[in-house]
């Protein structure tokens, strides 16, 4: 298999080279048919090598692309796109435009990376909108795919249907789903539930081609009810943070309780591998790196908090989506969903039709 290129926006997130250096160095030796675009200031990328003890194999498969500018977690869109164009985060957008790349991840500002992807990528045909989407694990054993996660707050009953469509494609290429179940997140089962756009794009995706399963609510997230889990950016944004919220605290409880007193303390020795195992299935951590999907491009949304061991699985999703092809398959299958069909219209195929022009 050719060597998969994956372009880092090393200056990206909360903390920057001190994260997304190491990161990177921890990921290429565990994939050596990777190569690294390491994108940023390159002094301070070239001292941070040095720093971190790059050693000369590393080095073969880590190439520095310097930028002059970095957008910080404070920038306002506006000035991330139309002021700073040689930004870290730009430019690593325009290495997977430009063929250099196969991927690309960032960990910074998640406005600034959805509208910079976005004018350097463009959509897809059908799409208007590039949505956030992570598989998350449920109890029933398998994952399950939400969308949006915080890309776009102010959502129409449309663009709920378009995230539909492009969620169904990314359980359809990855999952190998042929009809993936499709749930609109609610306050309630009922067909009346719901403020007007959700109803709206609840009437839309009934009588869309997908496999809708109607409306469902928070816990059937986790049950594992349906595959896809639609709802706009502002309600799955407070989903994924409470989630990791919670998954925390549980950890937090669990080792008070077996602190209470010797015994709990014996007990929590002897249930060890248990709690290392319940530890790492619900660690937020191993589940960092978000699709940025409906771009003509792979994209890798990573928390602005993550810590190395975090950015290194968000590079693990970019390596994962080249490698299984998500972007051709997800084109084809949004493409196959969206078709009209013989005596239809494009409503009835699942999707508006709709222009879906450039952020300027």
């Amino acid at each position: 298999m050719a060597m998969i290129r994956i372009a880092i926006d090393c200056m990206g997130g909360d903390f920057g080279l001190p994260v997304t250096i190491p990161a990177a160095l921890a990921f290429s030796d565990r994939h050596p048919g990777a190569e690294l675009l390491l994108v940023g200031l390159a002094d301070q990328i070239e001292a941070r090598l040095a720093q971190a003890k790059a050693s000369p194999a590393q080095r073969e498969r880590l190439r520095i692309v310097p930028a002059t500018e970095v957008v910080t977690m404070d920038d306002k869109v506006e000035v991330a796109l139309r002021r700073k164009k040689d930004s870290s985060m730009r430019i690593a957008a325009e290495l997977v435009r430009d063929g250099q790349a196969d991927a690309c991840v960032s960990a910074g500002n998640t406005g600034a990376w959805m509208a910079i992807s976005r004018y350097v990528l463009k959509t897809l045909d059908g799409i208007d909108r590039p949505a956030i989407a992570k598989a998350i694990p449920n109890q029933s054993g398998g994952m399950t795919v939400i969308l949006d996660l915080g890309a776009n707050v102010d959502c129409t009953a449309e663009h709920l249907l378009q995230f539909a469509i492009m969620g169904s494609a990314l359980v359809s290429s990855v999952g190998h789903r042929e009809r993936p179940s499709v749930g609109l997140l609610n306050i309630g089962e009922e067909a009346i539930k719901g403020n007007d756009v959700v109803k709206q794009a609840a009437e839309l995706l009934r009588r869309s081609a997908l496999n809708f399963h109607g409306n469902v609510e928070g816990n059937d997230i986790f049950k594992g009810t349906v595959d896809v889990v639609v709802c706009d950016g502002f309600v799955g944004n407070i989903v994924l943070k409470s989630s990791e919220g919670l998954a925390k605290m549980l950890g937090v409880f669990i080792k008070e309780e077996f602190k209470r007193n010797l015994f709990t303390l014996l007990m929590g020795a002897i249930a060890t591998p248990v709690l290392n195992r319940f530890r790492q299935r619900v660690d937020p951590r191993r589940y960092n790196g978000a699709a940025l999907l409906g771009l003509r491009g792979v994209v890798i949304k990573s928390h602005g908090s993550a810590d190395t061991y975090a950015f290194e699985w968000a590079l693990q999703d970019a390596y994962d989506a080249v490698e299984s092809g998500l972007l051709g398959r997800t084109a084809q299958t949004i493409a196959q969903i969206t078709s009209v069909p013989a005596g239809g219209t494009e409503h009835e195929a699942g999707l508006e039709p709709s222009s879906h022009g450039d952020i300027a």
